[in-house]
């Protein structure tokens, strides 16, 4: 494949940021990857890994003559970022995001963009439970969706040039309002990782249930909860602070759904329960059809007898 960019700039090297800069060698999406990030240990070990061709602690530094700039920082540390590169842009750069939030990435970024260059905050949903550049595969985007949240009066020829980077990665592409994209993803992946951190805590702190316990039998539902729950703690806190309006909304209605199924339980509605888990089976099966997610006994997890 053609280099799409002489010079792509990734500013953070965790699981997004290492993952990408293995797609982009791999695919060959750029003449040169120059990585950037805070922390000299973090710098030394994505050198290590190969992840690109120049590494600096200076992201200033990092952005001089790039054509594409990644940002892949927790959503918190977005305005210190934009406030370093913003002087050192050359003109036409396009500079995108990797956030799970868009409406605060947006509002701390975009005040200190130079016109002369196209920002465009973008957010692939595609990620694990691990972090650090260690953690970075290729493929990680490949059958997913990332959605871009241009504004109004964005380049159409730089959305386009973004948009092509991201299907060759193998992603799919959508585009939306960032108020949209916050409300939609506080319930399909702020609120699940809410609660999972939320009930692993309880079973922590349940005194008539000990810790060996909570581990020795945890290879039913607990323990899927246990993965989301695992999560970058940095990352999540910052979710929680900038998508803050649009996440209360959400645990409202959960709260509501829940005290629902709670009065059906306590007066025994089997109706009513049963009608809820069949409705909540057959999204289940709309999300395999829909190729995010497999089809396998336990999640495709592989057990003693199969590794023989």
């Amino acid at each position: 494949m053609t280099s799409q960019f002489d010079r792509i700039t990734l500013i953070g090297i965790g699981l997004i940021g290492s993952s990408l800069a293995h797609d982009i060698k791999r695919l060959g999406l750029a003449k040169e990857v120059v990585v950037a990030t805070r922390s000299a240990e973090t710098l030394k070990r994505a050198e290590e890994l190969d992840l690109g061709d120049r590494y600096t602690t200076s992201s200033a530094e990092a952005v001089k003559d790039a054509d594409l700039v990644i940002v892949s920082v927790p959503v918190g540390a977005s305005e210190s970022v934009a406030k370093e590169i913003a002087g050192s842009l050359k003109p036409g750069a396009i500079v995108t995001d990797v956030g799970s939030t868009k409406a605060s990435v947006i509002a701390q970024m975009q005040p200190h963009m130079p016109s002369h260059v196209h920002f465009i905050a973008g957010h692939p949903i595609a990620g694990t439970e691990k972090s650090g550049p260690d953690a970075g595969f290729p493929g990680l985007f490949e059958g997913r969706w990332c959605i871009l949240t241009p504004l109004e009066g964005t380049d159409p020829v730089a959305l386009k040039a973004l948009r092509s980077f991201w299907e060759a990665l193998g992603s799919r592409v959508d585009e939306m309002d960032a108020q949209h994209h916050d409300k939609v993803l506080a319930i399909v992946s702020h609120l699940p990782h809410l609660i999972a951190y939320n009930i692993v805590g309880t079973a922590d702190d349940l005194e008539t249930v000990t810790e060996s316990e909570v581990i020795k039998y945890s290879a039913s539902g607990f323990r899927d909860f246990t993965r989301l729950a695992a999560s970058d703690p940095t990352m999540w806190r910052d979710v929680c602070l900038h998508n803050r309006d649009a996440i209360l909304e959400m645990l409202a209605r959960f709260s509501e759904d829940l005290a629902y199924l709670q009065r059906a339980i306590r007066w025994g509605e089997g109706d009513k329960i049963f009608e809820l888990f069949t409705r909540t089976r057959a999204i289940r099966r709309s999300i395999v059809q829909a190729g995010q997610d497999v089809d396998a006994p336990d999640f495709g997890r592989p057990h003693p007898l199969e590794k023989k």
